[in-house]
């Protein structure tokens, strides 16, 4: 007899809801029942050994779960969901980070479109989210759990290798065992403000970031050299040049030549430094060794639903709201759940590049079913819209009145050091070209954010709303406050 031990009330409701297919499966009260015994839950299981079911449901006009630990097998009647299937050739792809905001969704989407995915991550976020105290606002279950819980519902398997790629032989062994045709690389330290806490995070950040993909690129040199590359690189690589930012290379006329030059690059920060080393490092071993790249500069991300993850809570993606991680839409959505006045950096006009998580996969699998020709590091800007802070902030505003919240936008000190009045005007055509259709920001969109953010607002730390990290010097901090003075 298999037993799951649970409350009385939980028990007898899913036994009246024949939950269980099993004859030979119990469910055993486990404590007192501290809620009425009637059947009004609904279930969903988590696969990951030992099986864990979780039980919703409403009482007394309130909300609750609770989480049975089986112990032993149990049969659970259940239908797989169907998975989506384009018509190009599948891939198998290695997937660096893949525990990540951008890497996980990718997972679920190349997964869903049925490519035979694998996880590498060091799980080295968490461990920066536990250090400086912070976590994201939607539950995040284990990398086990959530590679589990899709096995459960799609009948796929996404393999996870737990490790860190500045490790050489963990890195070459990982991809020997599963063997890729691409590898999708997302996994570096990727928060401007959180290089630039101090000497330390600055150095972690580009000792991570560049040694990793250092050893990438030589293992692909060694035992891969057939296998296409696609690193996600930042559109934050190129500054606010005054100039139109092509995409990767810039047409130079000078003194009567021309030539077709990588285009010049003006990080604003350590973080940014590190992705402009990696782009250097990946051209100079395209053009010496003869590999396949395609470097994606990517704009500002938002969103957190994309396909699969609303097949269970436990495939939630993170969303993040706090000063380190957190980006600009994502941080306004959460604020006005929160009725905190939105925080405008500046006088808001600094202008960036932005997409939806869902465009983010798609332009991910266009990457890699379109490979770059041996010897050449291609780069595509990835970015469908542009926004200024202050606009986004505006249409935040504008889409919580439905929500009944007023939500009020001021303008705080800039902890960066930016141009705020700046041209900007960049190029994004290669990837519509070979056919991104883009999720444009819409009502529809920020609706579901803020739903999102409504449902989880009471897991908001108001400590971490606030920038706390600063990129001038303290020095320098104090002579502006003086001079202002």
């Amino acid at each position: 007899m298999k037993t799951a031990y649970v409350s009385g009330a939980v028990a007898s409701a899913c036994q009246n809801k024949s939950v269980f297919a099993s004859p030979k499966c119990h469910l055993k009260a486990a404590s007192k029942p501290e809620i009425e015994n009637k059947p009004f839950f609904s279930a969903k299981r988590f696969s990951c050994p030992p099986p864990h079911f979780i039980f919703n449901g409403t009482h007394a006009g309130r909300s609750f779960s609770v989480t049975a630990e089986a112990q032993g097998t149990v049969e659970v009647s259940s239908s797989r969901s169907s998975v989506a299937s384009s018509g190009a050739a599948k891939k198998r792809v290695m997937i660096i980070g893949g525990d990540g905001y951008c890497g996980w969704a990718t997972a679920l989407y190349l997964s869903q479109q049925g490519h035979e995915v694998a996880i590498i991550d060091s799980l080295v976020r968490r461990h920066w989210d536990a250090t400086h105290a912070l976590e994201t606002l939607t539950p995040i279950s284990s990398i086990q759990r959530r590679a589990s819980c899709w096995k459960y519902h799609t009948d796929k398997d996404i393999p996870v290798f737990v490790g860190d790629i500045c490790d050489y032989d963990f890195l070459v062994e990982s991809l020997k065992d599963f063997g890729a045709d691409a590898i999708v690389h997302f996994g570096e330290q990727r928060s401007a403000p959180f290089s630039m806490i101090s000497r330390k995070h600055a150095v972690m950040t580009q000792q991570n970031n560049v040694v990793g993909n250092l050893n990438l690129l030589f293992a692909m040199r060694e035992e891969f050299p057939d296998v296409h590359l696609v690193k996600l690189g930042t559109m934050g690589e190129y500054g606010q040049p005054n100039i139109d930012i092509e995409e990767g290379y810039i047409t130079i006329n000078h003194n009567g030549r021309e030539d077709r030059l990588p285009y010049p690059k003006q990080p604003g920060s350590f973080y940014h430094l590190s992705k402009v080393h990696d782009s250097h490092n990946i051209q100079f071993a395209c053009k010496i060794w003869g590999l396949r790249a395609t470097d994606l500069n990517q704009g500002v991300v938002y969103g957190v639903q994309s396909a699969g993850t609303d097949l269970d809570e436990a495939l939630i993606n993170r969303l993040d709201y706090d000063g380190i991680f957190g980006t600009a839409l994502n941080r306004f959505v959460i604020q006005a759940a929160i009725n905190h006045p939105l925080t405008v950096y500046g006088n808001g006009s600094q202008t960036r590049g932005y997409l939806d998580i869902r465009d983010t996969v798609r332009c991910i699998e266009i990457a890699v079913n379109n490979p770059a020709e041996k010897g050449e590091m291609r780069v595509f800007n990835q970015f469908t819209e542009q926004f200024s802070v202050q606009q986004l902030a505006n249409l935040v505003q504008e889409a919580g009145k439905k929500f009944g919240l007023n939500a009020e936008i001021i303008n705080i000190p800039n902890p960066r050091v930016e141009k705020e009045n700046h041209y900007y005007n960049a190029k994004n055509t290669s990837l519509l070209s070979l056919g991104l259709e883009p999720h444009f920001l819409s009502e529809s969109l920020l609706d579901s954010l803020l739903n999102v953010a409504l449902q989880y607002r009471d897991r908001v730390d108001m400590s971490q709303i606030m920038p706390k990290v600063q990129w001038k010097a303290p020095e320098v901090r104090n002579a502006v406050r003086v001079s202002a003075v």
